[in-house]
């Protein structure tokens, strides 16, 4: 007896006119805006420029989606270029299929590029980046949600996701939300690299190994409950075994890291035309401290310390002195 359960929406896209709107479409946008708009506060905060990390994006996002889908093409080559496929399918990328692990290796190439251009450090941006990317991983899975795709075995929990379409050997039934599972565990992923980021001052790449070490281990197990066809070596799917393969890169480079560069990276982003670090604010703007001059000195003028006894020309302070120093004789004879 159904309960409970997560429904799936009766179609993955809605036409406004001539124009299809598809919500697979809309999360990538929308946790591409996210990951820039975390990773530009981010950047700032680490003593980068507003606007840079948009900038870089240009770069980094295009390569990511070439670069997620030719993962995908690549190892479900089957859906696309086996008999009664059809070839052209595989650059509609709106239709879903996208490897994670693709998009982030060449989203690092472009992400390379982009920092190049501008002198910036890939470590120092991509540390700033990582809660941001994983949070758009976290919003991109639930467009597998719209598309009904990549769940898990079936299962009578209450939040099993139904899936009501029959398309491409799909049966009918309750399985687990694998992409809901996924979903929650980027998020934690985000806040944990946010928190260690913050307790732990990393950099030089660090917050980003984090990110990927953590992502990981949720993928594994996640991977693990998938049904969907998949390519298997000794038992275990392609993506299992990426993810160990991966997990062990972040790991080894997180611990050299911290050991060749610890601590933070004092200058992230270099200064623009104009901008000094000889500059200080004074009364609300800045000054050369190099072309300030100083204060013009009196070389008449007595030491502060010194005491200075001046006459006003009265009578009175004329014999007043005269008195004094009549005094100190005296005590000299005595």
């Amino acid at each position: 007896m159904e309960i409970a359960y997560i429904p799936s929406p009766s179609q993955g896209v809605l036409h406004l006119g001539p124009i299809p709107l598809r919500g697979y479409a809309f999360c990538i946008i929308i946790g591409v805006f996210v990951a820039v708009w975390l990773g530009n506060k981010r950047w700032i905060a680490r003593g980068g420029r507003p606007g840079t990390t948009a900038d870089i994006a240009v770069w980094a996002v295009p390569f990511g989606l070439v670069g997620g889908r030719l993962y995908h093409v690549i190892t479900d080559y089957e859906l696309y270029f086996s008999e009664g496929r059809d070839w052209v399918d595989a650059f509609k990328i709106w239709q879903g299929g996208l490897g994670i692990w693709g998009a982030i290796a060449l989203g690092a190439v472009g992400a390379w590029i982009g920092c190049r251009r501008r002198g910036i450090p890939l470590p120092a941006w991509a540390d700033a980046l990582a809660p941001g990317i994983v949070f758009a991983q976290a919003i991109g899975r639930w467009g597998n949600w719209f598309n009904q795709e990549l769940y898990g075995k079936e299962t009578d929990l209450p939040w099993a996701l139904k899936i009501t379409s029959a398309a491409d050997g799909r049966v009918p039934g309750l399985y687990q939300p694998t992409f809901l599972y996924e979903s929650l565990w980027c998020v934690g992923v985000g806040f944990l690299v946010i928190w260690a980021d913050r307790r732990f001052k990393l950099g030089h790449g660090r917050a980003f190994a984090l990110y990927v070490a953590a992502y990981c281990v949720g993928r594994f197990w996640i991977e693990y409950l998938r049904v969907d066809e998949a390519h298997h070596i000794l038992g275990m799917r392609l993506n299992n075994w990426t993810a160990i393969v991966v997990f062990i890169l972040a790991v080894v480079y997180l611990v050299l890291s911290a050991r060749m560069r610890p601590g933070r990276e004092e200058v992230v982003e270099p200064l623009g035309p104009g901008e000094g670090d000889d500059a200080a604010a004074v009364d609300g703007g800045p000054v050369d401290l190099e072309k300030a001059e100083p204060e013009p000195v009196d070389g008449d003028a007595e030491p502060a310390d010194a005491e200075v006894v001046e006459s006003d020309g009265s009578p009175e302070s004329d014999e007043s002195r005269e008195s004094s120093a009549d005094e100190a004789e005296s005590a000299k004879k005595s």
